[in-house]
């Protein structure tokens, strides 16, 4: 038979694991003890964490139990959690990150006569994000930049190595470019909110 203190710890642990509250009975199931005695537990350890002053407390919902942020620090957890703008490509930048992708190690005049338009926006907002960089010099006049993808490319399109790059046999015929596409007019990308958090009491 489990002792009080190993139930106790394996409550602590399906609290944390369940995320939402646990049952007790389902709890004094698994460790073939009585409801009475698991509620027992859990409320002492609801004792224990508030006595400690812990970030963490333990709720108790109807005949359930469940790990949520003390409600004191919630303006901390705010500070942390604010939500910010975030960038995400915009058509013109996938088109730009394709061609590199497919193409590399590239130039950028190379990647302008692909797509018919000038790209020098597109490229620099692509080397802010860590997406691109500069694999060296071409042999040709002037020696211009050479651009590959990076493994901040490979980590955000979820891909091992370049070899699991889709198989495209014509990367020109894949950009499909708009006949009134001109010189980008901002850096390739576009702003969008994340959705806003409410704060106070959280669960975890």
């Amino acid at each position: 038979m489990n002792s009080k203190k190993t139930i106790k710890s394996a409550f602590e642990s399906m609290m944390f694991i369940w995320g939402q509250p646990l049952d007790v009975k389902s709890c004094a199931d698994i460790f073939n003890i009585s409801k009475e005695d698991a509620l027992a537990y859990f409320l002492e350890l609801q004792e224990e964490y508030e006595q400690e002053g812990r970030g963490i407390v333990i709720r108790q919902v109807g005949k359930s139990f469940q790990f949520v942020t003390r409600p004191e620090n919630a303006e901390f957890i705010e500070q942390l959690c604010t939500p910010v703008k975030v960038k995400k490509l915009s058509q013109s930048a996938l088109e730009v990150l394709a061609i590199i992708a497919y193409k590399q190690p590239v130039t950028k005049g190379e990647i302008d006569a692909i797509r018919g338009v000038k790209c020098d926006r597109v490229i620099d907002g692509l080397l802010k994000k860590d997406l691109i960089l500069p694999k060296g010099r071409s042999e040709g006049i002037g020696r211009p930049i050479l651009y590959g993808t990076t493994d901040t490319f490979l980590k955000n399109f979820g891909f091992t190595s370049l070899k699991d790059l889709p198989e495209i046999e014509d990367i020109e015929g894949v950009i499909n470019l708009s006949e009134e596409e001109g010189e980008d007019d901002d850096n390739g990308m576009e702003q969008i909110s994340i959705e806003e958090v409410e704060y106070g009491e959280r669960e975890i």
